[in-house]
């Protein structure tokens, strides 16, 4: 690799490779220390081809949720099997990982900036703005779906197709519209654990002992063609388990829970 190499958004690779040995370094114990992070599926993505692949999951805080899908992604290109045990795997990183992330987060400050550099793909939502939801949605930024078909014929794409960190919130038509439009591989990860974890942001560590869990599922079976934007939707929701059919299987004292911390974040925030 050459000293000055770029990707097509114009990273230089060296840079981006030492703020992942970096940032790896400094949170692993997040995740393997002051808590434990449950794996399952490793294998599946070592059976991933190179390009055109899009993670879907749901989301719990700003920062974290990702940051632990490079440990877990670069673990397991490394021969660990669910498991991030010996932070070694992170020198030599796959450096084709992008994620979709909200354009005013990742401007919120020196730290999300210097995180944007290792492989954000920010986007404008249409739906909200300065933390509030707009009454009048915002014309779709051409150049955000654009940078999103880059970073796909490039390598790997995660997203959170909720748009948001809070629970059972409808997916976003947007991702299927990419679905369609760019036919990737599309591999569904459940997370938990990370909410209890860190605070919204996923910077702070609010809580040690935490079992956090991490589950990769097959990719899902889509019919490009044929499959409306609404059925690919309602695939995406079930993948995730964010579908509102899965409210009946939640233990009532966990929703409780979830709508307090919902009350404290509006506060905190």
């Amino acid at each position: 690799m050459g000293l000055f190499k770029r990707n097509p958004f114009g990273h230089i690779l060296f840079i981006k490779k030492w703020l992942i040995r970096i940032f790896g370094v400094i949170t692993h114990r997040r995740y393997r220390g002051f808590n434990e992070l449950q794996i399952e599926g490793s294998e599946i993505i070592r059976n991933l081809p190179d390009k055109n692949v899009l993670f879907i999951s749901n989301h719990q805080t700003y920062f974290a949720d990702v940051v632990a899908m490079f440990h877990v992604f670069n673990a397991s290109l490394s021969g660990r099997d669910d498991s991030i045990i010996n932070v070694g795997y992170l020198w030599q990183p796959k450096m084709n990982i992008y994620y979709v992330a909200a354009k005013e987060t990742m401007k919120a400050g020196i730290l999300p900036r210097i995180m944007a550099y290792v492989g954000a793909i920010t986007v404008e939502r249409t739906w909200r703005a300065k933390g509030k939801d707009v009454t009048e949605k915002r014309e779709v930024n051409p150049n955000d779906t654009e940078n999103i078909k880059i970073a796909l014929a490039d390598g790997w794409v995660i997203t959170f197709p909720q748009g948001t960190t809070k629970s059972f919130k409808p997916v976003r038509k947007g991702t299927a519209h990419i679905i369609k439009e760019h036919k990737p591989i599309v591999v569904p990860i459940v997370i938990d654990g990370f909410r209890r974890s860190f605070d919204k942001k996923g910077l702070r560590l609010k809580k040690k002992g935490i079992l956090q869990s991490f589950i990769i599922k097959e990719p899902l079976e889509i019919d490009y063609e044929n499959e409306t934007i609404d059925e690919i939707v309602e695939k995406v929701e079930y993948a995730i388990e964010q579908h509102p059919s899965f409210l009946k299987v939640i233990p009532a004292e966990e929703l409780e829970a979830e709508n307090e911390l919902n009350k404290l974040r509006k506060w905190e925030y």
